[in-house]
């Protein structure tokens, strides 16, 4: 379903404009042309959908037979004729969606009229493969982030340059109330949890979070069961796992009373939260109750790397938030089924699922097909074929409440079809982290929790660490065949992952000015006074030790991906040495043959050589001339006077044509005058010639005059 739909918005895109003009209509059988044709012509027939129209008529005529390409054909004139490609690909598509509505003739409607699809008649088994509508389905590809809208720092929060203030910004401004709202103890607010974030933020109008994807959010079905994970770090830094915390999205109400009375242990200074599923009504709980910006949610919903401090008290505490694209390696097993993982091309709707593409009969058709306006997406999964892995984007945005009196972190895990780290696999990571002992001994002496927060980055260098291992053994492999074979085709799967590079560069140093973030707003409630001296100086130290540990690891890092582009350079420069050295080849094969050519007509010259005097003679003897040939009136004086004169006007003529660079792109009809022309251009030069030689001259006479000068002046060798 995903498939067709999106292929019929590509097909209109693309062959709506020629369909219009009739450049396709030679390439269909007379049959169907006539009618649809008429139907474009009385705008009777909408021409987004003229192609599916065809590859229906053709369905219900039966093109059930084919080639022994695999081609489609259809009964025309007493034999069988192909389609053309883009009926055959509707066609497909068609077969496809048959099998859920049970004929071809409804799949169609569904089809054209896909933008109003309700999602109540795909049956469930096909919820998750649907992108279109309301797109209420998982997503299977990382969004381009829009680092404008990254932080609250920027007045607009996702309000664009061509955006107008809509009536509801007007009435906000007209209100003249303050902006910020007081604060709620959720005693007796009747759910004001409900209105976020425009109960907490009422800058957010309705128009900027439904561009945000949080409204998005918050009405999409929940695609599973809602958990939050807990680790709790007591006073002497060890790590305690609490209760899981369990959202049924049906009871809302009873959720957000048991939310708010979760009452956290005395012992623990530090409690971090794992959202798996985040549902709708748990991100607008989680936002209200610890009072969160809406930016830490459109960073995470949007892929925005994002870095921003807010609420900052001196003494009591602030709150950080974290959003970071890491790179990770996984294994074909743990990678799903969809199509961007397979294809190093793709294009805005080019993350297909592969349970749909296999249910057709043409797959490599598919894979081939020339609809899509083929570019590199860096941000898709880059296989590595010698090593059985992809190198995939991952997700680590983190939200740190940091307060005197206990702080909270918060992990948001997206919810996609992607290979993601989970909630469950990250929390059992940084609970594991505290079995370290070198962690541990600052855990006990430290209630920071941004050392806690490090952990979380440590996690993304380990995933980095990893996958650049895979692709520099991916690299070697590719340099031994490019170094056996020579095969140069293979200079674009090198241009490919040159162009990752590239874009993995970005994402490391995004985590090293995101490292250099947390050094520089350290934590404010480790000033209060009930932080002993001692603990702030160690925990000062720990932290700036703990970054520049973390700063040494992103250089190492990035010297490894920049090794790998060098290497990967050396291979690229190989791939075309060796075809630069192919090429040579075959150019000294054909000189090797003009040669042979050329010593072939030498041959044939210097044989016509032996028969030009006999030719010569045999032609003077032929002329009729009385001196040759008595009793004729012409004579030799004759012949003369009429060969000379054509031959210097055949000479004078060829010198003309061939004077053109000389005389410097002069008309022919001025390069008639040639000897004219040369003389005046040599009267020039020698003019100008005489010219420079007097000036020299002129210029030597004076320097010797003026030694002269002064050999006569009165010096002290005259007394």
């Amino acid at each position: 379903m995903q498939y067709a739909t999106t292929r019929l918005t590509l097909i209109s895109q693309s062959f709506q404009s020629k369909a219009s003009k009739g450049h396709f209509w030679h390439d269909f059988p007379p049959s169907p042309r006539a009618s649809l044709k008429s139907d474009l012509a009385n705008h009777s027939m909408s021409k987004i959908d003229y192609t599916y129209r065809v590859a229906l008529k053709f369905a219900v005529v039966g093109a059930k037979s084919r080639s022994p390409k695999g081609q489609l054909r259809v009964p025309h004139g007493g034999f069988e004729r192909t389609l053309p490609k883009p009926i055959q690909r509707c066609y497909h598509d068609l077969n496809i969606i048959s099998r859920l509505y049970g004929d071809c003739t409804s799949a169609y409607n569904s089809i054209k009229d896909h933008q109003t699809l309700s999602m109540s008649v795909i049956p469930e088994n096909e919820v998750a493969l649907i992108d279109f509508g309301d797109n209420q389905a998982k997503k299977n590809y990382v969004p381009s982030p829009s680092y404008r809208h990254a932080a609250p720092c920027a007045p607009w929060p996702w309000v664009d340059i061509d955006d107008n203030i809509n009536a509801e910004q007007m009435k906000l401004m007209d209100g003249g109330g303050p902006p910020i709202p007081e604060h709620c103890s959720h005693d007796n607010c009747d759910n004001c949890w409900r209105g976020y974030p425009q109960s907490r933020y009422p800058n957010w109008t309705r128009s900027q979070v439904e561009k945000c994807l949080i409204a998005e959010a918050i009405k999409r079905p929940p695609t599973g069961t809602c958990i939050s994970h807990y680790v709790d770090v007591d006073d002497n830094g060890h790590f305690k796992t609490a209760k899981s915390f369990v959202a049924d999205p049906r009871m809302a109400e009873d959720t957000w009373k048991k939310l708010l009375a979760i009452e956290r242990p005395s012992w623990s200074r530090t409690r971090s939260i794992f959202i798996e599923n985040l549902s709708g009504s748990m991100l607008q709980m989680l936002g209200t109750k610890f009072d969160i910006e809406p930016f830490f949610f459109s960073s995470s919903l949007n892929w925005i790397p994002s870095r921003f401090q807010a609420d900052l008290r001196p003494g009591v505490g602030d709150s950080i938030t974290i959003t970071l694209t890491f790179l990770r390696s996984v294994s074909l097993e743990e990678m799903p089924d969809h199509k961007a993982a397979t294809r190093p091309y793709s294009g805005h709707h080019s993350n297909l699922s592969k349970e749909t593409i296999s249910s057709m009969d043409a797959v490599n058709n598919a894979l081939e097909s020339t609809l899509f306006e083929e570019s590199i997406d860096t941000k898709a999964p880059l296989k590595l074929r010698y090593s059985d892995r992809y190198l995939c984007l991952d997700l680590l945005s983190v939200h740190v409440i940091r307060h005197v009196d206990g702080n909270t972190i918060i992990s948001y895990h997206p919810d996609m079809d992607l290979p993601t780290t989970g909630a469950e696999k990250l929390h059992d990571r940084i609970r594991f982290a505290g079995q370290s002992v070198y962690w541990q001994k600052m855990f006990q002496q430290s209630r920071d929790p941004t050392l806690l927060l490090l952990v979380f980055i440590w996690h993304t260098m380990y995933s980095w660490d990893q996958a650049l291992e895979h692709l520099y053994n991916h690299i070697c492999q590719l340099e031994s065949k490019v170094i056996d074979t020579g095969r140069w085709k293979m200079n674009q799967d090198l241009h490919i992952i040159r162009a990752h590079q590239l874009y993995y560069t970005s994402l490391l140093d995004d985590i090293r000015k995101t490292v250099e973030f947390i050094r520089k707003h350290k934590n404010p409630a480790m000033t209060s006074d009930r932080v002993p001296k001692d603990e702030k100086d160690l925990s000062a130290q720990f932290l700036d030790r703990e970054c520049d540990n973390l700063i040494l690891e992103v250089d190492r890092l990035i010297k490894d991906l920049r090794m790998q582009e060098s290497r990967l350079k050396n291979v690229m420069n190989l791939v075309f040495c060796s075809v630069n050295i192919s090429d040579s080849k075959l150019m000294r094969n054909m000189t090797e043959a003009a040669m042979r050519d050329s010593s072939a007509m030498k041959q044939i010259a210097y044989l016509s050589m032996i028969f030009l005097p006999p030719s010569f003679v045999a032609g003077l003897f032929g002329m009729n001339t009385k001196e040759i040939n008595p009793g004729t009136n012409g004579t030799l004086p004759y012949y003369v006077a009429l060969a000379a004169p054509l031959t210097l006007l055949t000479i004078w003529i060829i010198i003309a044509f061939q004077s053109q660079y000389l005389l410097g792109g002069r008309p022919f009809v001025q390069r008639l005058a040639w000897p004219a022309l040369l003389i005046q251009r040599w009267w020039k030069r020698k003019t100008v010639r005489e010219a420079k030689a007097k000036k020299v001259m002129d210029r030597t006479m004076r320097d010797d005059y003026e030694e002269g000068m002064e050999d006569l002046k009165p010096n002290d060798s005259w007394a």
